[in-house]
């Protein structure tokens, strides 16, 4: 998958990119149904399609942070790459709040050491039901300290239609493919576009027991081919699952 440098504008921002089309391999023009929400007592989002929070109710940001960021070794990491392009890939969208921190925590790295050959953050995400952008908006609220990100990421919300929906943010420095549809569907296809180019990824697709398609076999075992070696996989539920040769248990 090319990551051609693109830059970020007010008009850009209004342009919407769908790609559909996925390493020569057709991707299945389904309806893509939004997500249904309520808000419980403490104003986080749940689904109705899976019963359960999108983030924690005590400090959804703080849990990111420790889950995914550390879980991975970053920020650290980022310094010890020798790559222009920093890759990672994500099971579940949701309302963002992994890429959100990964986005600025990538930005404050640069800004620290603009001379190190990092440059890029290439974000991959899956995500079936996707949030309407009202949706998006009022979850972020939780959130002050992302609302530049926030404003960004909205004003280029992609409709909910099937396939790749490619955002460039922060003039070009972070590249968010935004796949939409059954990550089981989609994952398979893109067998020579990842093909060991993914540094670090972020399983977050609800709880096990309530969105157990998400954590299959199969999904583990196309993740190890597209990592590169000696990378992790950071999931937030502690679970029974079966392990998977080739990740290391963080």
């Amino acid at each position: 998958m090319s990551h051609p440098a693109w830059q970020y504008s007010a008009k850009q921002s209004k342009i919407r990119e769908n790609r559909t089309e996925s390493s020569g391999r057709n991707v299945k023009k389904t309806a893509i149904e939004t997500a249904h929400l309520t808000w419980n007592e403490q104003g986080t989002p749940v689904s109705q399609h899976f019963d359960d929070v999108y983030f924690s109710n005590d400090d959804g940001l703080a849990e990111t942070r420790y889950v995914f960021l550390n879980g991975n070794g970053f920020p650290d990491r980022f310094a010890q790459m020798t790559t222009p392009v920093c890759t990672v890939a994500e099971t579940g969208f949701g309302t963002g709040l992994n890429f959100l921190t990964l986005w600025q925590s990538f930005l404050a790295f640069r800004a620290a050491s603009p001379a190190h050959p990092l440059k890029r953050l290439h974000f991959i995400s899956f995500e079936k039901f996707p949030l309407t952008v009202a949706d998006l908006q009022a979850a972020h609220r939780h959130w002050p300290e992302f609302a530049d990100f926030s404003l960004q990421l909205c004003a280029q919300w992609p409709q909910p239609l099937p396939g790749c929906h490619r955002i460039q943010l922060s003039g070009g420095e972070i590249t968010l493919d935004l796949w939409l549809g059954d990550v089981n569907e989609l994952l398979p296809s893109l067998t020579h576009a990842l093909d060991n180019k993914i540094d670090a990824w972020f399983l977050d697709g609800f709880a096990p027991s309530k969105n157990p398609d998400m954590w299959q076999q199969s999904l583990f075992e196309l993740m190890i081919r597209f990592s590169k070696p000696g990378r992790y996989l950071c999931h937030l539920y502690r679970c029974r699952v079966c392990p998977v040769r080739g990740f290391a248990r963080r």
